[in-house]
């Protein structure tokens, strides 16, 4: 068990893991905190270095994708008991966000999915270059900020709505940047966008669908650039994501939402790889955490590299 003690309710959970051991004739949990400093790598690399049969996370997408970094290519199955703020990972794939004792039976006894990852290479104004990866999205623009300036805190006591006043302020300012890309093979391109997501999952924090055709285990990334011109651009970007949600909602098909106009404002592409120059540093956003700034992103697929034990038996 990896557990974030900030997020998750710890007697509670050792109550219900410790019934499932004894139902299940499974051997006493082996427990790991993750602090401050680290969100949950040495905490995962303790574990693995214990041969466990499976780890559960205890926390949100931030935790969740600190143990994926460790637990990716291994072999041994993940699950996740959701306990973060956006849980866009959990919600992904279907797991329940309010039932503990839902999320551990399907850790204990519940089949695996095998799930992409993702993995970005980020290139610092001083040359220096960190390799880190992440299950959701990879972000560049306006969804870095909230990252950035959003507290950890603050994100605990108001949830979803502690993204209003960044988002308010970064659509006023509607400042756009420059980029050079190229996704896979092909030419390198240039556009001026406001935000840069690369998603492996599409659902955004509020459960706002916002990359139709992101699929968890299709071997590909999707990109979605916002280059909304003033304050209509950003309007019509605001209809075309209410519509996603409602489609949703009613359970349209993904194939029918990708199929809907194109819109100047909102781009997007998909591919195996998606490289990206900035003309100036940006702050880089994995999983809703922040990875301070960049001049450069690689941004890659690990195909099902990541085991999820999160269906049904």
């Amino acid at each position: 068990m990896v557990l974030n003690p900030v997020s998750a309710s710890t007697d509670q959970l050792r109550d219900v893991v410790a019934a499932h051991e004894n139902d299940l004739g499974w051997g006493a949990t082996r427990w790991y905190e993750t602090r401050r400093e680290d969100a949950g790598r040495s905490a995962a690399e303790r574990a693995l270095a214990n041969d466990p049969d499976v780890v559960i996370v205890a926390g949100g997408d931030g935790t969740v994708r600190a143990v994926a970094e460790v637990m990716q290519g291994t072999g041994i199955a993940v699950a996740i008991v959701p306990s973060g703020t956006g849980n866009l990972l959990a919600r992904e794939v279907g797991l329940p966000l309010d039932d503990l004792p839902t999320c551990v039976s399907r850790a204990f006894s519940g089949t695996v999915r095998e799930v992409d990852v993702g993995v970005v290479d980020i290139d610092d104004e001083s040359g220096g270059r960190r390799r880190r990866t992440f299950m959701v999205m990879a972000g560049i623009g306006l969804d870095a900020e909230m990252a950035e300036n959003t507290s950890a805190a603050t994100k605990a006591r108001l949830g979803w709505f502690a993204y209003v006043s960044p988002i308010a302020r970064s659509v006023i300012a509607n400042r756009l940047f420059h980029l050079d890309y190229r996704v896979d093979q092909g030419p390198l391109r240039s556009t001026r966008a406001h935000t840069v997501i690369v998603g492996n999952c599409g659902t955004l924090t509020g459960n706002m669908l916002l990359i139709p055709g992101a699929v968890i285990d299709d071997g590909q990334l999707d990109v979605v650039m916002m280059r909304p011109e003033r304050r209509f651009g950003w309007a019509r970007i605001g209809t075309r994501l209410a519509f996603q949600g409602i489609a949703r909602r009613w359970r349209f098909s993904r194939v029918l939402l990708k199929q809907a106009p194109d819109l100047h404002s909102l781009v997007y592409v998909q591919g195996r790889r998606f490289d990206a120059r900035f003309d100036c540093p940006h702050i880089v956003e994995l999983d809703g955490d922040s990875f301070g700034h960049a001049v450069r992103v690689r941004v890659g697929v690990h195909p099902r590299a990541l085991l999820l034990r999160c269906a049904t038996a």
